[in-house]
């Protein structure tokens, strides 16, 4: 599989297919997860997987994927949008990950 060639929703159905199947978004200085609304602190998540992506026909179309687990044994994943028209919450709260929590380790282009 190559990154190039699949979007950000190929590989969230294949992470899904993983047992990442939580989805989470940032509000403040907390990651929520969607559906039990539970909290975690940026020391609370490991990111084990990233992907980035530039849209094809809009240069300025660019996310980036991050495949995490938390303290709580939970796991998914949360898609931040960068660059000129990117909510910076989502990227500033990934920055506040502590530099031993990052990892590539689960990252399916790698297996």
């Amino acid at each position: 599989m190559e990154n190039q060639s699949k979007n950000e929703l190929d590989f969230i159905k294949e992470y899904e297919s993983k047992g990442y199947k939580n989805s989470y978004r940032v509000k403040g200085n907390k990651l929520i997860e969607n559906e039990t609304k539970s909290e975690f602190s940026s020391k609370d998540i490991k990111v084990v997987a990233k992907h980035r992506y530039e849209g094809m026909s809009n240069p300025e179309d660019m996310s980036i994927l991050y495949v995490i687990e938390t303290n709580k044994n939970t796991k998914g994943t949360i898609l931040a949008p960068y660059g000129p028209a990117g909510d910076t919450g989502v990227l500033e709260f990934i920055n506040e990950i502590p530099e031993e929590n990052i990892s590539d380790s689960e990252n399916i282009l790698n297996k």
